[in-house]
């Protein structure tokens, strides 16, 4: 018996311990590029620094750019002082640093992976990788399709003596529904669905994540999150900031594209899924699917009725005037690109019927906020007079997903005092004062699970094309129709976006 007990408790412990990944090799294209110095690399580095990451690991970068591993590692280190916050463990990074190579060369030649295949074999035997491979696309997105033929044609598809190989996928996942499904053939002429692991950095975040754990961990929320009970959803994606240096990329992409088509769909799928089976990758990514499959058709004629576009002008942000969108660097000063959308869309289930989810992601608004509102039905009925119940709202819940990640809950309670005058209070749980560990950044949990072999977190084929699929209407209908509304930088949006919800007797939130 007490054996038994001794192996229980054994394997409990062992449970209990993080898992660390296979050997493995990652191989960084664009690694000259902003995201390998400000997320890649200080991801992993930190992933080493909790000892998470096997002894028997590399980094493999390689962009045009002429540098020998010593100028590369060196640029990492200065990158990573720059952008990660915490001092920087000199034994840590010596250890680290060990397992970085660089190699220069044209993505589209077939000499530059004949060298990649070579390196990768030296380390296989050298540091002991056992022929597994991770291909990360950080390039731009012109370039994914030589890439993937390049590597296929090498034969570095496949992972070395019985190792295996995966390739990541950044976004933008196409400019459209057609662009998605040709990039999708194009990838899988090489690789297999199951190798192919599409990131989207929103789904690394904690409270991103928290979103299944409030509904699926707690009995008192999962039956009442339905159109029973509630009225309305809002998802907010809100940055202060403007274009930037970003102008020409903006110009090609959009709000629509940049966070609506993925960041913005994501946590829409996640608030309004079914219960998975169980917390794996294909239980997780079907039950995605068919809330995107559920969404109700936008209607070309009448895309006006559901989708605002919105543009900001000079304004004035925290006390400081800004200039407007079409006068930044690289922007055509008649652009009609849109800077905000506002959607409504309608998910045809049994659980969301005639439940309408309000979308708005946006730049120089008045701060900085990415949230999710659940508004549920007013009470039908209060025994109190009408003036004591004049600071009573509607039950709201909202998932704060950043700055200042938590939880609220709107509730309604007796204000202190001889009558009964009832309002609405907050019940706030901060994720910062409520847990005494960290939040890992998004890409050191994706990091991780790419390679754990755990694609839970990434984007299926199927998941990226239905989203442009529901998002093609509104781009063809702006395509045809180049108009925007202009909003000044520092308020909330246009007032077609104010309308949209004011024609259903609604209201947006101020976070």
């Amino acid at each position: 018996m007490a054996d038994t007990q001794s192996l229980q408790n054994i394997l409990r412990d062992e449970q209990r311990l993080p898992r660390v990944p296979e050997p493995g090799v990652v191989v960084i294209f664009g690694a000259s590029g902003d995201l390998t110095a400000r997320k890649l690399v200080p991801a992993l580095y930190d992933l080493a620094a909790q000892r998470r990451l096997p002894l028997e690991f590399a980094v493999v970068g390689i962009s045009r750019t002429e540098m020998s591993n010593e100028e590369f590692r060196g640029k990492l280190r200065r990158a990573l002082e720059e952008h990660r916050s915490g001092e920087v463990s000199g034994d840590v990074w010596e250890s680290f640093a060990g397992g970085i190579f660089y190699l220069p060369g044209d993505s589209k030649k077939a000499e530059t992976y004949k060298g990649l295949k070579e390196l990768l074999k030296r380390l296989d035997s050298e540091r002991g990788t056992q022929g597994n491979r991770a291909f990360y696309l950080s390039s731009s997105p012109s370039l994914f399709p030589a890439i993937v033929e390049n590597l296929g044609e090498a034969g570095l598809s496949e992972g070395e003596d019985g190792g295996w190989s995966r390739l990541v996928v950044e976004k933008p996942f196409g400019r459209d529904l057609e662009s998605a499904q040709e990039l999708n053939a194009e990838l899988q002429r090489y690789f297999d669905e199951t190798q192919i692991y599409r990131i989207d950095h929103y789904l690394g975040k904690e409270t991103v994540q928290n979103i299944l754990a409030l509904r699926f961990a707690n009995g008192i929320f999962e039956p009442v999150w339905n159109q029973h009970y509630v009225d309305h959803v809002q998802i907010t994606v809100a940055e202060d900031i403007g274009v930037g240096t970003r102008g020409a990329f903006y110009e090609e992409a959009g709000a629509l594209r940049d966070i609506v088509q993925n960041h913005v769909m994501q946590v829409l799928c996640l608030t309004a899924m079914e219960p998975p089976v169980a917390f794996d990758a294909e239980s997780v990514r079907e039950e995605k699917v068919k809330v995107l499959r559920a969404v109700r058709p936008i209607p070309e004629g009448e895309v006006e009725d559901y989708a605002v576009r919105g543009q900001y002008e000079r304004g004035w942000v925290f006390g400081e005037e800004v200039p407007g969108y079409r006068e930044e660097e690289n922007v055509d000063p008649e652009s009609v690109t849109e800077t905000y959308v506002a959607l409504k869309v309608f998910i045809d289930n049994y659980r969301w019927a005639r439940v309408p989810f309000y979308i708005r992601a946006g730049k120089r608004l008045p701060k900085k906020a990415t949230e999710v509102a659940i508004q549920f039905h007013a009470s039908p009925h209060t025994p109190f007079a009408r003036d004591d119940t004049k600071g009573l709202a509607p039950n709201v819940l909202v998932v704060r997903v950043q700055p200042e990640e938590g939880l609220s809950l709107k509730i309604g309670a007796k204000v202190p005092g001889t009558g009964f005058e009832v309002s609405s209070v907050n019940m706030d749980l901060l994720y910062g004062t409520a847990f005494l560990e960290e939040a890992p950044d998004a890409y050191q949990r994706l990091l991780l699970d790419l390679m754990l072999g755990d694609p839970t977190l990434f984007i299926r084929a199927d998941e990226a094309e239905g989203s442009w699929k529901i998002l093609d209407p509104v781009m063809r209908h702006w395509s045809q129709k180049p108009e925007v509304s202009f909003y000044q930088a520092g308020t909330w949006g246009p007032e077609e976006a104010d309308d949209l919800l004011e024609r259903d007797g609604r209201e947006w939130r101020r976070p």
